[in-house]
């Protein structure tokens, strides 16, 4: 573990390259049918994001065996997925944020309209670069890729997380929140590096399932964390939102301690999770270890 520890940043300096290199690609040397809409799709998702769910997609897929060049679909995708999200999470009908990744929001960059369109238009071109690369499993990616973003992942979440302002929720159906928004792609991000090497009935698919549940909540219990605790300037957005929203949070439910001692027991469930993998799951375990101790 400490040597993937120590290995751990240049690796994420390079799946971050590489991905990046992939989104730039897809936006060069192509007809483009509405400039401002292209505009504010590259404005969306080129921007400096921290590219965790891509780096999951490798990860994932080459503890299973698979090449970085048959992930670059999967990794392509569900970032398009996640940029998506952002773009519409920040509108004013939803959570009504100005600032992402350390710049303003794209309805503020450029105009709520057009926001949407570009949103639109970043979810439909995940699904048809990953249809275009043709995987054997193409079916069960497509699924899996779907269902994360749609009324069984994120929208669901959406819904429930501007169903919560105001109300009180206990933790688990806080829980339930958060599995929806935030962990329904990370887990789907792990399962589909997972899906690019073997197929659905492989027995390690459960235990990358089960890794990503648990580091999918997690993640987001570090995010609450760090609404309260972390520096805007770090965090490219602003902090303490989610109290001047009246949103439930970990650590509006069980203070600060109590929320890092949810966080971590769930990164041991990740942990124990990855024992079917062996010294493959190694770079899995690190990443995990990585994302709930994050300070952005």
């Amino acid at each position: 573990m400490i040597d993937e520890l120590e290995a751990l940043p240049l690796r994420l300096d390079a799946d971050r390259a590489r991905v990046n290199a992939e989104l730039e690609e897809l936006f060069e040397h192509r007809d483009v049918g509405a400039e401002r809409l292209e505009a504010a799709m590259r404005y969306g998702v080129l921007g400096n994001g921290k590219r965790l769910r891509p780096v999951l997609v490798y990860a994932a897929g080459r503890a299973l065996g698979a090449c970085d060049e048959d992930l670059d679909p999967a990794a392509v995708a569900v970032e398009l997925i996640h940029a998506y999200s952002l773009v519409h999470d920040d509108l004013p009908a939803m959570d009504d944020d100005d600032l992402r990744r350390g710049q303003p929001t794209v309805h503020c960059a450029f105009d709520e309209a057009t926001a949407i369109l570009a949103g639109d238009a970043l979810q439909t071109l995940a699904f048809e670069y990953l249809a275009d690369a043709g995987h054997d499993r193409l079916g069960a990616m497509v699924r899996t890729l779907a269902q994360a973003a749609g009324r069984d992942g994120m929208a669901a979440g959406q819904a429930l997380d501007l169903e919560s302002v105001g109300n009180t929720l206990d933790v688990d159906s806080l829980a339930r929140v958060h599995c929806y928004k935030t962990g329904a792609l990370i887990r789907a991000a792990v399962r589909l590096g997972a899906l690019t090497a073997v197929s659905e009935t492989d027995p390690r698919v459960i235990a990358i399932d089960e890794y990503g549940a648990a580091v999918g909540l997690a993640f987001q219990i570090q995010d609450d964390i760090l609404d309260v605790t972390g520096d805007p300037a770090t965090l490219g957005k602003a902090s303490g939102a989610d109290a001047a929203r009246d949103k439930p949070t970990y650590p509006s439910l069980l203070g600060l301690e109590g929320a890092k001692a949810k966080a971590h027991a769930l990164l041991d469930d990740a942990l124990s999770a990855l024992t079917p993998l062996g010294e493959a799951g190694a770079p899995l375990a690190a990443l995990a270890k990585y994302m709930i101790e994050r300070d952005y």
